[in-house]
């Protein structure tokens, strides 16, 4: 058996027991930096931190708090906050007690809070603030197994008339009741951490269906304890790391991180505003940090964007760059896959050069200028935006799983990275491709089944542990997987021939500077179609530049006769480079961009088709209007 084999297999029975043996392995070492807001409002903020051994102090009182509110071992606990230090602490406090964590995200209306409350029997819901806490008073009634309320924000914790005596409180009350029992019962934390069973329930994470209710993954405590150690095996980060963490932990790609970085011991910085990334950056000055694919490209319009605002010639240059930087990369990675040296020609390493001085070294500087790597995740990264990070020395990493596999099945394996792939299975994970195209799994990662829901757990889970993703791909004769589409999302045209959306919506979304989101239709039809949502602060540029869209506002710009013609000029040129029966014969820009707050996009930023075709009906019936359906 391996080294990594049997760190893997000898694993600990929690992450729990992974945090205790963190801390006493490096107490003294920097474990979480926080962002405090001025006083005044005004400047930057202050940035502190946590030693592990701070941590666990706060952890231990959130632990033996829920303890003394009467929780019990597999009960679950919710937290509905946004991503922040305290998210992390009350989780690992959670475990610690031996509960189950349910999330929930923040942007998660009332009706939805319930459900998810309800369905998952949460005792104590952890609140960040009084948007979080109105929520479930209002629903009170319809929650009688919810004890108790703790609000991160203390401002927040008041008790309102009707609220049940000691229904709420502030979280710095949980911990210094958490510090009182811990002087009656010294050891109540570690001995409830020493009981803990690999096959209890660690989290329920519900996914955030595009029809229906939402459905409960539960994911025991061997699952995490798991991707902590196959992360650190992959060597992809280091104890010398700093992350930087703003996904949001109540998804299952943010949480996998707080599991890694346990694990490995580096230093997260933690503030899930998605306003301050550009801000926090160069303050933070990561070497690692993950995202989704719609961060990458709102950078790459970004930039693309910027250089068209400053003329013709600085627009060449950066297209000029754009494609050194594709094509080095191609050359490289293909080198590298061939020989094991990422080698370049001599005259494109010179053109290369020249790119770097002009372009990428500003672009890694954004970055805050030592980042190591970012790992791309929940969504497909268009490759040829992979390409252009890739050869301006920001290397993505694509990796892929699923709620339902504790997020990180696959990764790409640091320098021998593949743009265009999701890389290869972490150690201890199987993989297997059905007849059909699937991509199946087996492995520690996969879920224990749906929450109360046998019936849709038999529908994915077979007897026999493989777990059927609802993805479609390839395997190369290395063990490196690509994605080609979801096995729903494909579609026929009533032609028969067979498109992945996903790869045109990704071509597009290289070519055009301004475009933030798009959907392409065809299944039954005789010809594709697409919605397409415009960046706003990409397209307000263009406009200012333009004789007669200058000082209008969005709509009207959006609206415009010379918008349709920019945008069809991209259209064409995504055409150009497809087969016939994919090509976009009609297109219709969408008046505002699609979001989560209407139910377009889920919190990790993936389009619900769905909910869009359903949203926007109209238009697509409008593009296929008098024609003649096969």
């Amino acid at each position: 058996m391996s080294d990594t084999q049997s760190l893997i297999e000898n694993r600990p029975p929690s992450v729990a027991t992974l945090f205790l043996e963190r801390v006493e392995a490096t107490p003294r070492a920097e474990a979480y930096r926080y962002p405090v807001p001025p006083a005044s409002g005004e400047g930057p903020d202050e940035w502190r931190s946590y030693t592990w051994s701070e941590a666990a102090t706060r952890v231990f009182g959130i632990a033996a708090g829920l303890m003394d509110l009467g929780v019990r071992p597999e009960e679950r606990v919710a937290i509905a906050s946004g991503t922040r230090v305290e998210w992390i602490l009350a989780d690992t406090g959670i475990l610690c007690a031996g509960a189950a964590t349910t999330t929930v995200y923040p942007s998660t209306n009332t009706e939805e809070t319930t459900f998810i409350l309800a369905d998952s029997e949460s005792r104590v819901l952890i609140a960040e603030d009084a948007e979080q806490l109105a929520k479930v008073r209002e629903r009170r009634a319809e929650l009688p197994q919810l004890a108790h309320v703790v609000v991160m924000d203390e401002a927040a914790a008041a008790p309102a008339e009707g609220d049940p005596e000691g229904w709420v409180l502030g979280l710095a009350e949980l911990e210094r009741r958490g510090a009182a029992y811990l002087e009656k019962h010294p050891d109540s934390v570690r001995g409830t951490v020493a009981a803990l069973r690999s096959d209890q329930l660690a989290t329920l994470i519900y996914t955030s269906g595009t029809t229906g209710r939402p459905k409960g993954v539960r994911l025991p405590h061997d699952a995490w304890s798991y991707m902590a150690r196959a992360i650190a095996q992959t060597g992809l980060v280091t104890s010398e790391d700093v992350q930087y963490l703003w996904l949001p932990l109540a998804h299952v790609f943010g949480k996998v991180l707080t599991a890694g970085q346990i694990e490995v011991g580096h230093v997260t910085a933690v503030d899930g505003r998605v306003d301050k990334i550009i801000e926090n950056l160069p303050v933070v000055q990561p070497t690692y940090m993950a995202a989704v694919p719609r961060i990458f490209e709102k950078v790459y319009n970004g930039v693309a964007a910027k250089a068209k605002a400053g003329g013709s010639a600085k627009y060449k240059i950066f297209q000029w760059a754009a494609g050194v930087a594709r094509e080095y990369a191609k050359v490289t990675q293909d080198n590298f896959r061939r020989t094991g040296n990422a080698a370049a020609p001599a005259g494109l390493k010179a053109k290369h050069a020249v790119a770097d001085r002009l372009v990428y070294a500003k672009l890694r500087e954004a970055f805050g200028g030592r980042l190591r790597a970012c790992v791309s995740g929940s969504a497909a990264l268009a490759p040829e935006i992979g390409y252009f990070f890739a050869g301006a020395g920001i290397h993505v990493l694509e990796g892929y799983g699923l709620t339902e596999s504790s997020a990180a099945s696959f990764v790409n394996p640091g320098e021998a990275y593949r743009t265009g792939t999701v890389g290869k299975p972490l150690p201890g994970t199987e993989v297997r491709i059905a007849e059909d195209g699937e991509i199946l799994l087996r492995g520690p990662g996969i879920m224990q089944g749906y929450h109360g829901l046998p019936d849709k757990t038999a529908e994915v889970l077979e007897d026999d542990g493989w777990f059927h993703t609802g993805d479609i791909g390839e395997l190369s004769d290395d063990g490196y997987l690509r994605i080609t589409d979801r096995k729903k999302d494909l579609i026929k045209t009533s032609g028969g021939k067979y498109i992945a959306p996903a790869e045109v919506e990704g071509q597009f979304k290289a070519l055009c500077p301004y475009v933030s989101n798009i959907l392409v239709h065809g299944a039954d039809r005789n010809y594709c179609t697409a919605l397409i949502a415009l960046d706003e602060p990409a397209l307000m540029g263009w406009a200012e530049e333009q004789e007669t869209l200058k000082g209008r506002p969005y709509e009207e710009v959006v609206a415009s006769e010379e918008t349709r013609k920019l945008i069809d000029g991209y259209v064409e040129e995504l055409n150009s480079g497809l087969q016939r029966w994919q090509t976009v014969k009609k297109f219709r820009v969408l008046p505002r961009d699609l979001d989560i707050e209407h139910g377009e996009l889920t919190p990790s930023l993936k389009l619900k088709r769905p909910v869009v075709e359903r949203e926007f009906g109209h238009l697509i019936e409008e593009m296929y209007a008098g024609s003649r359906e096969a």
